[in-house]
This record gives structure tokens, C-alpha cells and sequence, in this order.
């Protein structure tokens, strides 16, 4: 995994109209017109956003005759959850270390005698 491609992963998925592209695009291909509908904004402005998606290698658009349609590439965002895991795992130990210690706790407070009277 090279560090500019989850760069530009990571960069790709900071704007949340880029993300509505891949959740819209996880359904299957769609036309650039389509995927611009549900978004206020001019279709140059639009394809600007296609364009930083397709240079992270998030989509693969393509040309069937007058159709130009997008298509998801999930590879980066594998690279990006792989990379993701390596934290994930640290925190889950993290976790589990210190529940292993709260229990420490908790069974020394039960052998501690009752000061009440």
C-alpha cells in the first residue's frame, strides 16, 4: 500500500458529495447525469468531483457510445480499511487490557473487609 494512493484515498473521502457517489455507486453503474441529480450544484462542478474520486482510483468511468458510465473500484477502499485494522486492533487490546484491570479491581475491592458497622 503506497502512502500518496491512501492519501489520496483518504482525501477523496473527506467531501461528503464524493461520498454519496460511492454509496450511490455500490448499487451498480450509473451515468454521470444520474449521479449529479441529487446534488445542488452545476455539472461542471459536479465532475470536478469525479475527477478526484477517479484519480484515487475509487471509480472507473468509461464510454459506451454516447453513455459514460461510473463504475465503483473498491481496491483503495480495502487498502484504506486494511490500514484502518492496524488501529483497530490497538485500541481492541487497549480495551481489553483494562477491563482485565477493572476486574482486578473489582475483585479486590470484594476481598477487602467491610468497614461499615
Amino acid at each position: 500500500m503506497h502512502p500518496d494512493s491512501l492519501n489520496a484515498t483518504f482525501s477523496a473521502l473527506a467531501d461528503p458529495t464524493r461520498r454519496a457517489v460511492l454509496a450511490r455507486l455500490m448499487s451498480g453503474e450509473a451515468s454521470v447525469t444520474e449521479l449529479a441529480k441529487p446534488h445542488d450544484m452545476s455539472l461542471p462542478a459536479f465532475s470536478k468531483h469525479l475527477k478526484v474520486l477517479e484519480r484515487a482510483g475509487l471509480i472507473t468511468r468509461s464510454r459506451e457510445a454516447q453513455w459514460r458510465p461510473c463504475r465503483l473500484a473498491p481496491a483503495p477502499l480495502k487498502n484504506a480499511t486494511d490500514w484502518l485494522n492496524q488501529y483497530r486492533r490497538f485500541w481492541e487490546a487497549s480495551f481489553d487490557r483494562m477491563d482485565a484491570y477493572l476486574q482486578e479491581l473489582q475483585e479486590a475491592e470484594k476481598k477487602e473487609p467491610s468497614d461499615e458497622c
